[in-house]
């Protein structure tokens, strides 16, 4: 067996690993195959386009079709400045076992909403621990932040805890446009009921 190969199914071999896949004349392959050995056997192949893509190797190893793997958009929260002190920086079993219950929304704030280029939860501790992008608005990652993953789909939230990602249940973070939106359909809905009763009592 060749060290790196394209199998008759188009997957990418590496060292018997899969690494990627081929599609549509561009070969997409795990970043954690990217290396100089990688791209000069797949250049040395026809005219392929490479294409360097987080989840390849997971989604090949589960099954998944790996053309189907998209990067989710990321949100972190941070406790506010104002939350209980007792909440702050500790593992999710401390914060049930002193009766504070599963983390609340209302507690924490978001402190950046974009693209990390990752679906990775490690890798975006890291990013935010190291490679702090810009408009990054809070401290460095630690226990107790929570890390959401969402997508057209639907969030996942994550929180941070002694050792790992923990799944929570959190509701899901309502825009600014959204609230006043609903806020203005409200007052209307309250103008049309003062309508109908001030009708019945004339």
């Amino acid at each position: 067996m060749s060290k790196i190969e394209i199998t008759s199914d188009d997957v990418i071999m590496f060292y018997g690993n899969k690494a990627g896949y081929i599609k549509n004349n561009t070969a997409f392959v795990d970043l954690m195959f990217q290396r100089k050995e990688m791209l000069d056997f797949l250049k040395s192949n026809s005219s392929l386009d490479v294409e360097w893509k987080d989840g390849v190797f997971d989604a090949l190893i589960n099954n998944t079709p790996a053309d189907a793997i998209s990067l989710k958009k990321c949100r972190i929260y941070q406790l506010k400045p104002d939350a209980d002190p007792r909440i702050k920086f500790i593992s999710l079993n401390d914060l049930i076992m002193k009766g504070f219950g599963k983390p609340k929304q209302e507690n924490y704030r978001v402190v950046f909403d974009g693209e990390v280029k990752t679906n990775r939860l490690e890798d975006i501790y890291d990013k935010f621990n190291i490679d702090i992008p810009d408009d990054f608005e809070g401290h460095s990652m630690s226990m107790s932040d929570i890390i959401e993953l969402y997508d057209d789909n639907g969030s996942a939230f994550h929180y941070v805890d002694s050792f790992g990602f923990k799944e929570v249940e959190m509701r899901m973070q309502q825009s600014q446009t959204e609230e006043a939106g609903l806020s203005q359909h409200e007052e209307q809905q309250q103008e049309q009921d003062c309508n109908i009763i001030m009708k019945f009592t004339m």
